[in-house]
């Protein structure tokens, strides 16, 4: 593909993204900085500006860009903020978030995605994002509180060592629902007193998992 044609896929990428509903300019142009080619190889790579979700390695999926960009709304970044992502994948969803964010913490159990995800930020020159291999599901207690989290695994039910990770006022956006079944995108808004919970949409996602892969 030349330089030309990816820019033109670009351009249709951003026109799909917008006739879906997104509209925030700010998050328009992380989009279109962030090149979602980088981010997809092999078998699939001339679908990467498809809104669809793809095959990446280990078993896992590049989500589809619409459901990116209805996260990264949900969880209403600021410059300010310190934000965890659990579930690094093909690291797509934290480059996204290094537009928006100070500092972007992400965590992966698959050592491969990690390898890789690293390889595309450093090509992107993306020095706000801290990438590590670990166990995602018990958050980054030595670097909490987090101002925002965004769970890139379904969970059973919101995460409770994420949510006490969570800031008073921060936000966490997370899948909840069993594997197998219909699951719902939840906003949950961390108060003084406990927290409000809001449902978005109907999702699918992998499971979230404890402990790290082999690969």
């Amino acid at each position: 593909m030349t330089d030309e044609e990816r820019r033109e896929q670009i351009m249709r990428f951003i026109y799909t993204l917008r006739s879906r509903g997104v509209t925030d300019p700010v998050l328009l142009r992380a989009f279109e900085k962030i090149d979602r080619g980088l981010f997809v190889t092999g078998f699939f790579a001339d679908r990467a500006y498809e809104d669809t979700p793809l095959p990446i390695a280990c078993g896992q999926t590049i989500s589809q860009p619409s459901v990116v960009a209805l996260m990264t709304e949900a969880l209403e970044v600021t410059p300010r903020d310190k934000v965890l992502e659990v579930g690094t994948g093909s690291g797509y969803q934290a480059a996204i978030l290094s537009q928006l964010a100070r500092r972007v913490y992400t965590v992966e159990r698959h050592r491969t995605l990690i390898a890789e995800a690293r390889a595309v930020f450093e090509r992107l020159d993306l020095h706000n994002i801290t990438a590590m291999a670990g166990d995602g599901s018990f958050g980054l207690p030595d670097q909490a509180p987090f101002d925002r989290i965004i769970v890139t695994a379904a969970a059973e039910d919101p995460p409770g060592p994420l949510l006490a990770q969570l800031r008073v006022g921060g936000i966490m956006v997370v899948p909840v629902g069993l594997q197998d079944s219909v699951q719902s995108l939840i906003k949950v808004r961390k108060l003084e007193n406990g927290y409000d919970y809001e449902e978005l949409r109907d999702v699918r996602f992998v499971p979230l998992l404890e402990g790290m892969a082999k690969d």
